[in-house]
């Protein structure tokens, strides 16, 4: 009973916002966001270049048989 109200009491208290008088300065602000949208854009930038090779692979075997099929219908007419 005992450990129950106290985990109860506990998880309530954490619900209770409490003040802080924290200041972030326009240079530690414009750092974060600038941080973030780095974070973000190396993600993004990580993702494409992985897919970017399959991709071009694959449009480049789509060309290649394009050619050859091209080339197969002018020998023979």
């Amino acid at each position: 009973m005992n450990k129950t109200l106290l985990f109860l009491l506990s998880s309530f208290l954490f619900l209770v916002p409490i003040t802080s008088y924290a200041y972030i300065g326009p240079g530690m602000g414009g750092g974060l966001i600038a941080a973030f949208i780095g974070f973000i854009a190396a993600l993004i930038l990580g993702i494409l270049a992985i897919l970017y090779y399959p991709i071009k692979r694959a449009l480049k075997m789509k060309t290649k048989k394009k050619l050859h099929l091209n080339v197969s219908d002018n020998e023979h007419k």
